[in-house]
């Protein structure tokens, strides 16, 4: 598990490699990743978009970013904890991922940038 604190919150991820969901022969391989925001500021906060930068280790590179999470945008009280699963698909065994949440507090509205620290996604015959 990679976890890093960042503006406050905590951000863990979590790989799991989805082989039911993957073709090799296709060169289609499914990742899942589960991710746990923990709120450790004193005031409430909000999430209100994403932004992925993905990375195939054939060097394709993309982005993707939206609103919100899994279609929720949610609501952290001070010491509160939200966890989603979503998913990522690769063209190679191998591949990471890094981006950022923009947040809001919701004493000041004012918006801030969370930092979702890089992690690998990699199929397990590849780990030896």
């Amino acid at each position: 598990m990679i976890s890093k604190l960042s503006e406050g919150v905590q951000i863990s991820v979590e790989t799991f490699y989805q082989p039911d969901y993957s073709n090799p022969v296709n060169n289609e391989f499914m990742f899942a990743y589960r991710i746990s925001i923990e709120n450790h500021n004193s005031f409430p906060v909000q999430l209100h978009r994403r932004h992925w930068h993905i990375f195939d280790s054939n060097g394709e590179y993309r982005e993707v970013e939206g609103e919100g999470v899994v279609g929720q945008q949610p609501l952290l009280e001070a010491g509160q904890q939200f966890q989603y699963v979503s998913g990522c698909n690769l063209r190679t065994e191998m591949g990471k991922m890094f981006g950022k949440y923009v947040m809001e507090n919701m004493n000041n509205k004012m918006t801030f940038e969370v930092n979702i620290p890089a992690f690998e996604m990699i199929v397990p015959y590849k780990m030896n």
